[in-house]
């Protein structure tokens, strides 16, 4: 999955430079539009995919749910900062400013991930596992359904600077631009999914080798 993961990126934005046109009004500083957007999509659905993941903590007591919940909410929160920090790259390039406070789509996602970052202060300010993991589940649960309601209403509100790209013509992007957005998406997607399979991994052989030095200790008393 990393060589993919690696493979994906490359096309992505192979297609992003080489075959979808400069912007005629923005120029070459547009282009930060196929990572910024793609990292904030893929972001929001982590954090729903961690709420789904803590529903099923919840219905199964299986600790392994609740640590991809908690790995799910990681990851979205480090390409939330990647959304913030390049959002504001772009906003200064072409708006003039870092951030617009009138644009409900900015501050919404930053109300997002505010939210998202009081998430591991509340779960290591719980020292029971059990009690920790239940917490933590209930607020992936929570934070996992605010986020599809918070983007309905920021899409029925009046937007003064975003466009719209997420609709079914694809906003007034050209079939080009089109094609190498829906390969950037694509490609964030896969390296989400790729970091967090890692992550899993290395949390469970963590897990392994505490538990065979607890094992050790034991056997040697």
């Amino acid at each position: 999955m990393t060589l993919a993961s690696v493979a994906a990126l490359a096309a992505a934005f192979a297609l992003v430079f080489a075959y979808a046109p400069t912007d005629a009004d923005q120029g070459l500083v547009q282009k930060i539009f196929y990572l910024h957007v793609p990292l904030a999509i893929v972001a929001l659905c982590g954090f729903i995919a961690a709420g789904l993941m803590g529903v099923k903590y919840l219905r199964t007591g299986d600790r392994r749910w609740d640590v991809r919940s908690y790995v799910a909410i990681h990851l979205s929160i480090v390409f939330a900062v990647g959304v913030l920090g390049t959002g504001s790259i772009w906003a200064r390039a072409a708006w003039g400013h870092w951030w617009v406070w009138n644009e409900p789509t900015l501050v919404s996602f930053l109300i997002v991930f505010l939210l998202y970052c009081c998430y591991q202060p509340l779960r290591f300010s719980i020292e029971d596992p059990e009690r920790q993991a239940r917490y933590a589940a209930v607020f992936a649960v929570i934070g996992g359904a605010f986020v599809p309601l918070n983007f309905v209403a920021v899409r029925l509100a009046q937007a003064f600077t975003h466009p719209r790209v997420l609709s079914a013509t694809g906003g007034n992007m050209p079939g080009s631009m089109r094609l190498a957005f829906v390969a950037a998406i694509g490609a964030i997607a896969l390296l989400y999914v790729t970091l967090w399979r890692i992550e899993i991994a290395a949390k469970a052989a963590s897990g392994e080798l505490r538990r065979a030095r607890r094992q050790q200790l034991v056997e040697v008393a």
